[in-house]
């Protein structure tokens, strides 16, 4: 809920009194965040808000990493990655945003 209250906060601040019509995020799927759980808190977030009745679009792009061994990139959903090589010196490079990617308004 938390995570979710400061969003609508941050969006808010921005719409100076604007009523929005829909709100898109992106949340990648290493961020640590539950799409499905801001989903759910959006509408009690909103409420009393310029994101009031606004709808919800989520975009959830996969994670993404580079081997620093053999240089090889590729999807993960792990946190600790392995590389097909069996390096586990992976850098995680996408997959951990969160972040508010537009705002439509009325």
């Amino acid at each position: 809920m938390a995570i979710t209250q400061s969003v609508v906060e941050a969006v808010c601040e921005r719409l100076q009194g604007a009523q929005a019509r829909a709100l898109a995020l992106e949340i990648g799927r290493l961020s640590g965040v539950v799409p499905d759980a801001v989903r759910f808190c959006f509408d009690m977030a909103a409420e009393g808000t310029e994101l009031a009745g606004a709808r919800l679009d989520i975009a959830e792009p996969p994670g993404q990493a580079r081997c620093r061994t053999c240089a090889d990139e590729f999807r993960t959903d792990e946190l600790i990655a392995l590389c097909s090589c069996g390096s586990a010196d992976v850098e995680i490079t996408g997959g951990q945003e969160l972040r508010i990617r537009s705002v439509e308004v009325l």
